[in-house]
Parts: structure tokens; C-alpha cells; sequence
């Protein structure tokens, strides 16, 4: 693996938010979501755009990070970023538009709400957002932008949250400890106790037991 291959090596893990400084962009947002592939609950995007000098140690992917590390960044995040932005698509969205579509939905939400309108995207992934703005997708962004780990933590933490108050509204699914995801404990809920409104009924685990509650 060389630099030569990867440029972004040479550098900070701010890499490509000062490549689009260099190219003239003033406000770059990093743009990640949480919770694409569980069986309940929304998707839900952030978007962050961080100062030039933004430095917070160990700060990654959400998914690399335990949520004690999640929840100790999640404050510090918000408190250095310039601002912060998060989008929701609720489950029934999911169910009426697909999941793809309700997650660009909730990422085109995130970065609308940016106390500072950005003039440049870097997104997780390969699909663009829908929005009017320059922007660059990468894949595997939330563990090579720093932009983008930022928003994937707020997005997480978030999404956790909520989570667990749905624990707290419907008892018997354990909601706070899988988040939603189709764990053995989880599905075995929905076969015994029929789907809640926070499931997304589309979804293979959920559809199937939709005429048994």
C-alpha cells in the first residue's frame, strides 16, 4: 500500500476536505447515515461541517468505536463543529419510498439544516445526495474523512437514542440492546409478539408475521 495509490495516506484524515479548500470551497460537509439495515426504527443522516484545525484523537467510523466512545465524542463533536445538521426518515417512509431512497431522503434532510449552507459534500458512499451542491462520494468515507466519521457518530448516537426509547414504548423486543437489527433475540420477538409500529413492514423478518398481529 503506497501513497502513490492512496493519497490521502500522506496526510491528516482531513484530506479531502482541504483538497476542496484548494479548490476553491469554503464550507465542506462530511454527510454519513445510521441504520440502513435493521428491521425497525428510522434511518437517520447527520452532516458536519468541522473547522480546518478540527482535531479530536481516536475519532473514526462509528461502527469502529464502542458506544462509550460514541457518546464521549458525540459532545465534543457538536461543540467544535461549525455546525451540524440530521435528517430522519421515519419507517413508514422506508415502507413507501425503499430504503435507499428514504436514506438519501434523511441525508438530503441533514445536510438542508447546516446553520451554514455548504458549497461542498463529501458523502459516504456511491450515491450522490440530492441536493444542488458539488460534492464527492467515497466509499468507506467514515474511516478516511474526518468530516464524515464526525457525522457518522452524530448519526449513531442519535439513532441509538431513539432506539432505546422505543424500548421503553414497546417492551418484550429488546429494542435497546440490538437497536433495531435482526438479531436471533429480535426476530423471535416479532414471531411471538406480532410487529409495532416502529417495524418497517417491508422488510424479510417483519412482512411475514404482519397477518399473525
Amino acid at each position: 500500500m503506497t501513497t502513490e495509490l492512496f493519497p490521502e495516506l500522506s496526510y491528516s484524515s482531513l484530506y479531502f476536505e482541504h483538497q476542496a479548500r484548494r479548490q476553491g470551497f469554503r464550507a465542506v460537509a462530511g454527510i454519513d447515515e445510521a441504520g440502513r439495515g435493521p428491521l425497525a426504527g428510522p434511518v437517520v443522516s447527520a452532516a458536519v461541517i468541522l473547522p480546518e484545525d478540527f482535531h479530536l484523537p481516536g475519532l473514526t467510523d462509528s461502527k469502529q468505536l464502542s458506544a462509550a466512545a460514541r457518546e464521549r465524542y458525540f459532545p465534543q463533536i457538536c461543540a467544535q463543529a461549525i455546525a451540524f445538521g440530521v435528517g430522519v426518515s421515519r419507517p413508514e417512509e422506508i415502507d413507501r419510498i425503499n430504503i435507499l431512497q428514504a436514506t438519501l431522503r434523511s441525508m438530503e434532510r441533514a445536510g438542508s439544516r447546516l446553520a451554514v449552507e455548504p458549497d461542498y459534500l463529501l458523502v459516504d458512499g456511491i450515491t450522490p445526495v440530492p441536493l444542488p451542491i458539488s460534492q464527492k462520494t467515497l466509499k468507506k468515507g467514515d474511516s478516511r474523512s474526518l468530516s464524515i466519521s464526525a457525522a457518522s457518530v452524530i448519526a449513531k448516537v442519535i439513532r441509538d437514542r431513539i432506539m432505546i426509547a422505543y424500548d421503553r414504548i414497546f417492551p418484550g423486543y429488546g429494542f435497546a440492546s440490538h437497536k433495531g437489527y435482526g438479531s436471533l433475540k429480535h426476530r423471535e420477538a416479532i414471531a411471538c409478539l406480532g410487529p409495532v409500529a416502529c417495524h418497517r413492514r417491508t422488510f424479510g423478518g417483519v412482512r411475514e408475521h404482519l397477518n399473525e398481529s
